[in-house]
């Protein structure tokens, strides 16, 4: 027997106000086509003034615990992952905790930027399967609006504002990667080498302003697609398992030829990769457990399915897990 962590349910939310490529083309030199053909983005949600990271994350969370069937005080860990904090401190995780109403547990935030999902389930994982830990929240939430240059065409494009959360719950499973529930494995990478590809050009330790994203899109294309394809091999290689095993790719929602051109790599379908760029647009922390909120609820994702969940953000960071639902 082999103590795994679940997931048991998911949830996520978006803003109500939505700005579509028309809209960006009323004010910047760009248009629907453009944005399309260079990847697949044709929408993304934009938090309201005064709505912030930790209120999209805690509506997420809310719709997890539901989907889970229990409540706050079932929930002994958060662990969120945002580059967008309301605050410089105290954490995201702390103030959602509060809004969930809890005064026990552990709650912090993990700064991988997009792959900040991947390492908060990494870490949530080893805390759970450690023992340490019953229950998490593991949330990924965001609101990139409040550090776009919004007169950027390159990056004003990309981005969007939304969360997604899981509940994980240890549990007991044979010790069987083949059948197993619960996450498999998990591999995490950084190299630093390359910050100025993606980047914010500001900081509390150095300008002491917020700062603009900036990012030199041919480039971190390049390192995507050669990253992510290589650590999803590791993932599987780590599980004993093969490209044929995989049911489902669920995926950081950055570029639609990344998803495609990964998918490739690997040798698997495009029809297996859980797409939600088109309406999303790039969600960064919040990217791939707002796919998979989507995949599970439109009834794609079924008990007994291997998922691979990757993603590729500033720093560099990337990362990858296999799940079995």
């Amino acid at each position: 027997m082999k103590r795994r962590s679940v997931i048991i349910g998911t949830g996520s939310h978006l803003p109500q106000t939505i700005l579509s490529n028309d809209d960006l083309a009323a004010r910047l030199d760009t248009s629907d086509a453009w944005i399309v053909e260079r990847t697949g983005i044709r929408r993304r949600h934009i938090a309201a003034p005064g709505e912030f990271t930790s209120d999209l994350a805690t509506a997420a969370a809310r719709q997890a615990l539901e989907a889970a069937g229990l409540t706050p005080d079932d929930i002994d860990l958060i662990v969120v992952a945002t580059a967008t904090p309301d605050q410089t401190f105290p954490a995201c995780a702390t103030v959602v905790q509060h809004k969930l109403g809890m005064t026990h547990g552990v709650a912090f935030d993990v700064a991988a930027v997009c792959s900040g999902f991947l390492y908060a389930l990494t870490v949530a994982d080893a805390l759970l399967t450690g023992g340490a830990h019953a229950r998490a929240l593991v949330i990924g939430a965001e609101t990139f609006s409040h550090i776009l240059d919004w007169e950027d065409r390159t990056t004003a494009v990309l981005f969007g504002d939304g969360a997604g959360a899981i509940v994980l719950e240890a549990q007991m499973q044979p010790g069987d990667t083949a059948s197993d529930r619960g996450v498999i494995a998990c591999r995490l990478h950084s190299d630093g080498r390359y910050n100025d590809l993606l980047y914010v050009d500001g900081g509390p330790g150095s300008t002491g302003t917020t700062g603009k994203l900036r990012m030199k899109g041919r480039e971190v294309f390049r390192h995507a697609v050669t990253n992510l394809s290589s650590v999803m091999g590791e993932v599987l290689e780590a599980a004993s398992l093969q490209s044929a095993d995989v049911d489902w790719v669920v995926p950081h929602q950055a570029n639609l030829r990344i998803l495609e051109a990964t998918a490739k790599k690997l040798g698997l379908d495009p029809a297996q990769v859980v797409v939600t760029v088109d309406r999303h647009a790039n969600t960064s922390a919040a990217s791939v457990p707002l796919a998979l909120d989507v995949a599970v609820r439109d009834g794609r994702i079924q008990p007994g399915q291997l998922l691979l969940l990757e993603a590729m953000g500033g720093g560099f960071t990337w990362g990858a897990a296999a799940v079995r639902w």
